[in-house]
C-alpha cells in the first residue's frame, strides 16, 4: 500500500504544475474518491505525454490537437468507450482552467469520442432455442410446466417483447392489451409507441398454448376471479415481466444451459433463425414491429457473423492448418 502511494507521488511530480492544482481542487473541493482520483491524474498523465508529442504545452492546445489525439487513441485499438472517458476528465480539466483564467477556450468542449458499434444480440443457436422450447422439467409441477412452455414458445416463435407477452389477454376485448386468437392462429399485441401489430403464431406455440388453457384455473382460488391475463401466477394474478425474466432462468439453468436466457434472448433468436432462412429483412421488421429498418438491421451483421462460422467451418480454404 505504501509502495502504491509512492508510486502516485512520484507521478504526480512529472505533471506541469497547474495540472497539480486541479488534482488538489479534484481531492479537496470535490472529494472524490481515492480511485477516482488516480484515473484523473491517469488522465492528465496522457494528455500531458501527448502534448509533449505535438510540441505544445497542454494550456495552449487546440480542438484540432485533441481531435488527433482522439484519431491516435483510436488507431490504437482503444474504444469509443473508453476514450469518451478520457475526454471527459480531460474536459473536467480545461473546465477548471478556464475558470481559473488559465485558458480562453476549453479545447476539448466540442470534441466527441468515435461511435462505439452497438453489441449485437445474444442469440441462442436453433439446436439450443429448440432443446431450451422442449427442456420441460418431467419432476416439476405440471402447471407451471406447461405455463412456461407456452409462454417460451410463443416468445421464440412469434419474436414477442415480454412486455408483449405479459399483456395477453386470454380472450379478446376493449380493454384487452393483446390477445391470441387460436383458430386464426394469431397473435394480437400492443407494441412500443402503443402500436398494434399481428404476427402469426406457429404449431408449436399453439399445442403448447392449448395445453395451457386447459389447466390455466385448475387450482386457482376463485378461479371465476382470476385475472383475464393468459399468463397468470400461481394466485391467479397477471405474470409480471420479472417473474418471465426469473422463470426463464430458471428453466436454463435446469436445461444446462451455457448462458441463462432472458426474454429478449429469445425475440433475438426469432429475428435471427427467420433472417437466417429467409433473407427478407422487410419481413423481420415487421414481425418485430421496428419503426425503423435501421433497427432491424442489426439482424444482418449477426447473421452474417453465423454465415462467416459456416465458411470457417466448411470451406477447405477458409480452415486454419494446425
Amino acid at each position: 500500500m505504501a509502495s502504491g502511494r509512492r508510486e502516485s507521488e512520484q507521478a504526480q511530480q512529472t505533471l506541469a504544475p497547474e495540472m497539480l492544482r486541479y488534482l488538489e481542487h479534484v481531492r479537496v473541493q470535490k472529494r472524490l474518491a481515492a480511485r477516482t482520483q488516480t484515473l484523473y491524474l491517469l488522465d492528465l498523465q496522457r494528455l500531458q505525454a501527448m502534448a509533449a508529442d505535438a510540441a505544445t504545452p497542454a494550456l495552449q492546445l487546440t480542438s484540432g490537437h485533441i481531435r488527433r489525439f482522439v484519431a491516435q487513441m483510436h488507431s490504437a485499438g482503444r474504444s469509443g468507450r473508453g476514450i469518451a472517458l478520457i475526454l471527459s476528465g480531460w474536459r473536467g480539466f480545461y473546465t477548471w482552467a478556464g475558470r481559473e483564467g488559465l485558458i480562453a477556450h476549453n479545447p476539448v468542449q466540442d470534441v466527441r469520442a468515435p461511435r462505439s458499434p452497438k453489441p449485437l444480440p445474444k442469440a441462442l443457436s436453433v439446436d439450443d432455442a429448440v432443446r431450451f422450447a422442449e427442456s420441460a422439467n418431467a419432476q416439476g409441477d405440471p402447471w407451471v410446466q406447461a405455463r412456461d412452455t407456452a409462454m417460451v414458445e410463443l416468445m421464440y416463435g412469434s419474436g414477442l417483447r415480454v412486455g408483449e407477452l405479459v399483456g395477453l389477454d386470454v380472450v379478446a376485448s376493449d380493454h384487452a392489451r393483446g390477445w391470441v386468437d387460436l383458430q386464426a392462429a394469431e397473435a394480437h399485441v400492443l407494441g412500443k409507441g402503443s402500436k398494434r401489430r399481428t404476427v402469426p403464431v406457429g404449431k408449436e406455440a399453439l399445442a403448447a398454448l392449448h395445453a395451457w388453457l386447459q389447466l390455466r384455473t385448475q387450482g386457482i382460488p376463485a378461479a371465476g376471479q382470476c385475472d383475464p391475463a393468459l399468463f397468470i401466477g400461481v394466485r391467479g394474478a397477471r405474470l409480471s415481466s420479472a417473474s418471465v425474466w426469473q422463470r426463464l432462468r430458471e428453466r436454463s439453468v435446469a436445461a444446462g444451459m451455457t448462458t441463462p436466457v432472458h426474454p429478449h434472448m429469445l425475440r433475438h433468436s426469432f429475428a435471427s433463425h427467420v433472417l437466417q432462412s429467409s433473407q427478407d429483412l422487410r419481413a423481420v421488421q415487421e414481425l418485430l414491429g421496428h419503426a425503423s429498418i435501421t433497427t432491424t438491421q442489426v439482424y444482418t451483421r449477426l447473421d452474417f457473423q453465423h454465415l462467416a462460422q459456416v465458411y470457417d467451418q466448411a470451406h477447405p480454404r477458409a480452415r486454419k492448418k494446425d
